[in-house]
């Protein structure tokens, strides 16, 4: 659906932000420290999650977590709002019904590039899994309420096991739990890789294409079937309760790279070609994803393209049935987006934003 309103209240810089939206990409321009990524996180927040900078919701006020926060928008014909009241945790209502988080994510698929993922794939596997699994969020979002059955039986199990607990009746209903959630997140994460692929072989050859694999790590963590990992996870019980925590499972996964024809490993490429894979992905994960219209928000994205790659970036763009959202130091460097997009000057005048 699509983004075509944005009403924010005391969020970071914001006092105050009234936006409107079309189909054109909204290219957001102004010098660092003025607020443009301000905008691209407020717009992350209507999705489920903690947004593009995973902060916590205290955090996000621009009066500090004694004032709160809200977030109003229009998405498609629904009236959404998000908001932290002080010293409570974040709520969704959808049309003025109190709404779980993961209803967000059937409203609108957000999908983020910003500087701070440079660095995937010489990262620890943790932040892999996380890119993965928001990739795989934005086809599947049930994916979420899976990660969260998964992750609290783990908790549960791994308590358990620092106790030393060994009577197996305590394991069984929670390694079964473990066990369907885990199958099923395997399955979504196998399912979103095979549609990027997919979607890649419909690109351009402006951006590299990506060779991804699920790599099962240390933990046959690219399992996807209940019965054996509720196995696995009963015969590992004493190795387990040695470690103080469960050692295989969805939760030790890793995403694997490699692209061209030497096959290179995405690790060991040039950065210039490691930020080309990454903005590669999120192309083709907002192409796999044309019949939902994605939200892409690209958060300085251009500085580090030249100016042919920039031209290919926003053509790539304009052609995809995706709302885009793009920031950048200055207008420059949205010159070949000229007749198609929106443009906002960002200014910043002390501690608040505001739009020239």
């Amino acid at each position: 659906m699509t983004l075509t309103r944005l009403h924010l209240t005391q969020f970071r810089s914001w006092s105050r932000l009234e936006l409107d939206a079309d189909d054109r990409p909204v290219a957001i321009h102004g010098p660092n420290g003025a607020g443009k990524t301000n905008i691209l996180e407020a717009i992350s927040m209507l999705a489920p999650g903690r947004g593009l900078r995973g902060a916590l919701p205290g955090d996000q006020a621009r009066k500090g977590p004694d004032v709160g926060w809200q977030i109003r928008a229009t998405i498609g014909e629904y009236q959404v709002l998000t908001r932290a009241l002080p010293g409570q945790p974040r709520e969704v209502l959808v049309d003025d019904k109190p709404s779980p988080q993961i209803a967000l994510g059937r409203l609108m698929r957000v999908i983020w590039l910003t500087p701070a993922m440079d660095r995937l794939w010489t990262d620890t596997p943790e932040q892999r899994r996380r890119f993965l699994d928001r990739v795989t969020l934005s086809f599947t979002p049930a994916h979420a309420e899976d990660a969260l059955t998964y992750d609290k039986a783990m908790r549960e199990r791994n308590r358990l096991l620092k106790d030393d607990i060994r009577d197996a009746g305590w394991y069984r209903a929670l390694e079964s739990q473990m066990a369907e959630a885990g199958g099923a997140i395997t399955r979504n994460r196998q399912d979103a890789i095979a549609r990027i692929l997919a979607a890649q072989d419909h690109a351009g050859d402006a951006f590299p294409a990506a060779r991804l694999t699920l790599l099962p790590g240390e933990g046959f963590a690219d399992d996807p079937d209940p019965e054996s990992i509720a196995a696995r996870l009963a015969d590992t019980r004493s190795r387990d309760m040695a470690a103080g925590r469960t050692l295989c499972g969805p939760h030790r996964a890793d995403l694997g790279a490699h692209w061209g024809p030497q096959d290179m490993p995405a690790a060991l490429s040039s950065t210039g070609e490691q930020k080309a894979l990454l903005l590669s992905l999120i192309l083709a994960n907002a192409r796999a994803l044309d019949t939902e219209r994605p939200v892409l928000l690209l958060d300085e994205v251009a500085a580090h393209l030249d100016a042919g790659r920039r031209a290919a970036l926003y053509d790539e763009i304009v052609a995809l049935k995706a709302q885009a959202f793009l920031t950048g130091t200055g207008p420059e460097l949205f010159e070949a987006l000229q007749g198609r997009a929106q443009f906002l000057n960002v200014l910043r005048e002390g501690e608040t934003s505001g739009l020239a």
